[in-house]
């Protein structure tokens, strides 16, 4: 599974990072490997994760070829502001490595658990 964030260590990604942290476990348990990816340095993610304890993975992808492939890196609005950034999209990838289900405009709250339970569905 791959979910995409827009910046490490604010509100809503801490949020969602922990979500999965804490249910990581039960992704495993589902054969279900757990990997968080953002435009964040390598440094600034290690520094995300000591600080909130996580034990999943993260990766950097400061050049955006890996977001863009995927579609999440583009055009976002926030309070009337146009920026290019991160969507908030998760890919729940099955075991022959096909796409098995997408969640676009991903909103934070019970996500994980959602994803969870497609997990164990495949």
């Amino acid at each position: 599974m791959l979910y995409f964030y827009p910046k490490a260590d604010t509100p809503g990604c801490t949020q969602e990072a922990m979500d999965f942290n804490r249910l990581r476990a039960r992704f495993e348990a589902a054969g279900t490997a757990v990997l968080g990816v953002s435009a964040d340095p390598v440094p600034a993610l290690g520094k995300f994760k000591r600080k909130h304890k996580l034990a999943l993975a993260l990766a950097s992808d400061p050049s955006h070829k890996m977001l863009e492939a995927y579609g999440v890196w583009g055009e976002k609005n926030m309070y009337g502001r146009k920026f290019m950034g991160v969507k908030r999209v998760t890919y729940l990838i099955d075991k022959d490595g096909r796409v098995a289900k997408v969640w676009a405009k991903v909103k934070v709250a019970g996500h994980a658990e959602a994803v969870l339970a497609e997990a164990k569905a495949l």
